[in-house]
């Protein structure tokens, strides 16, 4: 499936406890909301046995979508008019679910891609108006 369509389901769980977090899901009413349920319950699952955390008390500490492999598609043939055929890309995906028994803190410092405003002396001064009075004298 493609990471913008499971980016818009991670972001709406990110964070969360896993209990909301499968509520959420399940009537999420998006069908990229399967898989992802899918991954918390095996994340949830692996805590649990692996880790022997308490799975009541999980939280959704980071959830990442990233482009899969080859290319970040597939090619697969699509049949055209008169003997043609274009190329479909399917669009593979990477998940990647990190549960954690403490609630994650909300970030302190801005995404390294976010806009920045500058400081009011490396602004450039706005171009100074002239006046109809100011021409005439001219």
């Amino acid at each position: 499936m493609a990471p913008r369509k499971l980016r818009r389901v991670a972001d709406a769980i990110r964070g969360m406890s896993v209990s909301e977090a499968l509520a959420t899901l399940k009537f999420a009413g998006v069908f990229a909301a399967e898989p992802i349920e899918k991954l918390v319950r095996s994340a949830v699952a692996n805590a649990g046995n692996n880790h022997s955390m308490n799975t009541d008390e999980l939280y959704i500490a980071r959830i990442t979508v990233d482009g899969g492999p080859g290319g970040r598609f597939t090619k697969r043939l699509d049949p055209r008019a008169q003997g043609r055929a274009y190329f479909k890309r399917k669009r593979l995906s990477h998940v990647t679910v990190v549960v954690s028994e403490s609630k994650p803190q909300k970030a302190r410092f801005k995404r390294p891609g976010a806009s920045v405003a500058l400081p009011k002396a490396t602004r450039r001064p706005a171009p100074a108006k002239t006046t109809a009075t100011a021409k005439a004298t001219e």
